[in-house]
């Protein structure tokens, strides 16, 4: 039968002798990918233990051949009882302040994603349970009047989709998005918008009348135009033709839309940044931005398994790449490079970027919202204006 060993965590297992301190090993750590059946349509190819647990449990097959009996990896949904919804931060290189997540967790199960690591303070694990073990903020948008309505309150564009995709699929039962959508149009307040799926296409209603006063952006990353890669590396988001339809919708209501070319992974899929743009441009597109692949913490481990798995004989190149652009390290968290890298292939990306951008005539201007509309709601005991 299969079993479980429970053994404490180990560190990482060294380079093999014949490799210098540093060097590519395809075996970083100690990693057991999880049978391809079971993991059916999810991107990591693990589960280990969250890196907060006092125990590293491993799977094993003892020789009854006894693992293909275990289920599948099938979605769970549990309920967060968040007392707040808004998230605030201090990072210099990103363009807010705050932000909101309906969800977390994320079912499109894009391996590079870097919110991975958040379900590590969940207990769980940044594998395979950050796509299949999914949280829900069911009071979402009744926790945000409340704090809009907080007389201390100071609107500013608030971000949605930063550290988990508002538009995942338990979006189309749950609605929780949608419902926060309600509560910024009656709001007045500016509301910045980013997904991989085409679900946004459903509030389109709610987002063509806050478009009108200039409360709402939407952003699709298309991270590939070649279905057989999307759909390796980002399994349960929508198709890239999907998302390109999406962008081209919004930009017919009236909707301000930007295409994110997010992650760019050198050797993989930098040589479609121009024709992503283009496909973007066709659909009415009038802004465009690009984020350089990260690799936080368990991030990087799961997106060398993936590799390995999918793409072995890339695996040096894109990691010697990698490395160039970040100062001979898998990954710098340095604000100001850590969205675009350093180094001569970084400076190539970025321009490369710039003028397609230059020739297809994106980001020649960038919309901005406006604070004008808002209104505080009426909170518990307040009186109503009458007038």
């Amino acid at each position: 039968m299969s079993r479980q060993i429970a053994a404490l965590k180990h560190p990482p297992v060294p380079a093999p002798s014949d490799e210098p301190a540093g060097a590519l090993s395809p075996f970083p750590e100690i990693a057991v990918a999880i049978d391809k059946q079971r993991r059916r349509g999810r991107g990591a190819q693990s589960n280990d233990s969250g890196r907060y647990e006092a125990e590293a449990r491993v799977a094993f097959d003892d020789g009854w051949q006894s693992l293909d009996e275990l289920p599948p990896f099938k979605t769970t949904v549990a309920t967060d009882t968040a007392r707040k919804v808004i998230t605030r931060n201090e990072s210099p290189d990103i363009g807010f302040d705050r932000s909101i997540n309906p969800y977390r967790g994320c079912e499109h199960g894009c391996v590079y994603c870097f919110a991975r690591p958040t379900h590590a303070y969940l207990g769980l694990s940044p594998g395979l349970d950050f796509e299949s073990k999914l949280f829900v903020k069911p009071d979402a948008p009744a926790l945000l009047e409340k704090e809009l309505a907080a007389a201390e309150y100071e609107p500013k564009m608030i971000a949605i989709g930063t550290n988990t995709d508002p538009y995942q699929p338990i979006e189309r039962e749950r609605q929780v998005m949608r419902g926060i959508l309600e509560v910024l149009e009656k709001t007045g307040h500016p509301v910045g918008i980013v997904t991989k799926s085409a679900l946004v296409t459903r509030d389109i209603d709610i987002l063509a009348r806050m478009a009108q006063r200039n409360l709402v952006k939407v952003a699709l990353s298309v991270t590939s135009l070649d279905p057989k890669l999307a759909r390796t590396m980002e399994p349960r988001a929508s198709t890239p033709s999907k998302r390109l339809e999406a962008l081209r919708q919004l930009s017919e209501a009236g909707i301000p839309t930007t295409v994110m070319v997010a992650p760019v992974i050198p050797a993989l899929n930098d040589s479609e940044i121009e024709r992503i743009l283009d496909a973007a441009a066709h659909a009415g597109v009038k802004e465009a931005s690009y984020v350089l692949l990260r690799l936080p913490m368990e991030v990087r481990d799961l997106f060398r398994e993936w590799l390995m798995a999918n793409y072995p004989d890339r695996y040096r190149h894109v990691f010697t790449l990698i490395r160039e652009m970040r100062g001979g390290r898998d990954y710098d968290s340095q604000w100001g490079t850590r969205m675009k890298g350093t180094g001569p292939m970084a400076w190539m990306i970025g321009r490369r970027f710039e003028i397609a951008c230059t020739k297809l005539g994106l980001n020649k201007r960038r919309s901005k919202l406006t604070l004008d509309h808002f209104e505080k709601p009426a909170g518990a005991g307040q009186q109503l204006n009458l007038f």
